[in-house]
Parts: C-alpha cells; sequence; structure tokens
C-alpha cells in the first residue's frame, strides 16, 4: 500500500481532502505538519491547496522556509515523488523545486470553476496512468494561478517534454497554456486544478482520479 504524507501548513484546507481521495483509491494518507524537518517514512508526497500562511508577502513564500520543506527537498532530490496542487504548486516554485512562478490571475479575478485539461505528457509522476491527448475536466480555485517563466524556461520545458497539462480554454492568462508542469527528474509536479475535488462522481467528476492513480503508482 503507498503511503501519501500530506504537508499541512497554517492556512491549509484541502488536505483532508487529498486524504478522503487517496484514501477511495486504496492508498493510506497521513498528515505531515510544517514544522517537522522530516517526511518519515512515506512513499509520496503531497503539497495541498489553500493559503499557506495567510499568502502574507506572496503564496508560499513563506511556507517553503518552513522546517518540512527541508525534508520535502531531500524526499524529492532522492527521487520521490512530490506533488504540489494549487497553493502547494505555489510553494515548490517558491522553493526552487519547480521552475517559473504563480501570478496573479489575467483581469485580476478569483476563479472558482470546472475546466478542461488536456495532458502533454505521461511521463511524471502525475500523469505516467493517463495517456497524452486526454482531456479531464477539473475544478481551479485560484487568484494567482497564472504560469509565469522566462523563454529561457519556457524553451527548456518544451524540449524536455516538461509541461505535462495545459488549459483546452485557458481561464487565468497562464503562459503557454500551461496547467501543470514537472521537474527534470519528472518525479515533482505542480499544478493549479484540484484532482482531490474530481475523485468522485458525486463530486461532479472523477477525471481526477487518473491523476492520483498515478501518483500512487508512479515508479519513477
Amino acid at each position: 500500500m503507498t503511503t501519501v504524507g500530506v504537508v499541512v501548513f497554517p492556512g491549509s484546507n484541502c488536505e483532508f481532502d487529498v486524504v478522503e481521495a487517496v484514501s477511495r483509491l486504496g492508498g493510506e494518507a497521513t498528515l505531515l505538519w510544517h514544522g517537522d524537518e522530516s517526511v518519515g517514512a512515506v512513499d509520496a508526497v503531497v503539497v495541498p491547496g489553500g493559503f499557506a500562511h495567510g499568502d502574507y508577502l506572496r503564496p508560499g513564500a513563506i511556507a517553503r522556509f518552513s522546517p518540512v520543506m527541508t525534508g520535502v527537498a531531500k524526499f524529492a532530490a532522492d527521487g520521490g515523488p512530490v506533488v504540489g496542487i494549487c497553493n502547494g504548486f505555489q510553494v515548490l516554485t517558491e522553493a526552487g523545486l519547480l521552475p517559473g512562478a504563480l501570478q496573479k490571475n489575467r483581469g485580476l479575478k478569483f476563479l472558482c470553476t470546472t475546466v478542461e485539461l488536456r495532458v502533454e505528457s505521461n511521463r511524471s509522476a502525475l500523469t505516467c496512468a493517463t495517456e497524452p491527448g486526454t482531456v479531464l475536466r477539473v475544478p481551479i480555485n485560484h487568484f494567482e494561478g497564472n504560469y509565469t517563466c522566462s523563454a529561457e524556461t519556457l524553451a527548456e520545458l518544451r524540449s524536455d517534454d516538461r509541461v505535462v497539462l495545459r488549459y483546452v480554454d485557458n481561464p487565468n492568462g497562464a503562459t503557454d497554456d500551461i496547467a501543470g508542469i514537472c521537474s527534470e527528474g519528472r518525479n515533482v509536479v505542480g499544478l493549479m486544478p484540484h484532482p482531490e475535488r474530481a475523485s468522485d462522481l458525486l463530486l461532479g467528476s472523477a477525471d481526477g482520479v487518473p491523476l492520483l492513480e498515478s501518483l500512487l503508482n508512479w515508479s519513477g
């Protein structure tokens, strides 16, 4: 059974959603407090959505200094799968585990809706159980989800097949319609949409299941 550690910062609000989704799919989830330096004996780590440390300064900028991020960085460096969802994506970019940054949405509007995502690559810890070209309906819930990066970084992401998800209809102005990217090792993935909120038909969509199953079955 895959054990998934779910990081909890002051202000996280999606940790139990992830725990529920992982448990429903046959995994085991455990909460990781931001003040602990180690992630313990887990097989995967999720940095969930919310408003870590109230998003003061800017989203993820304070959370990156929490002791647990030392453990997350070591776990990732050792090849362990790490997924940052929404605020978690912001934290991973602030911590330098993923390139680029998240800025305010185009039009300065908070977005809470369901979007269509196209799988661009199945060579990552979040998409290995999917097929490129698959379109998934997954919710978004963010104000600062507009992914941006330098032209050099974008060229690198494209050439290395590291853009794993794109918006079919870009809702926030993200560069190159990017909804999710992965690291060079393909084990660290960040995305703004919430697959845990699309893990059961009762929620309106189960399209997040293949993404979560990818994480549970990732073998590197």
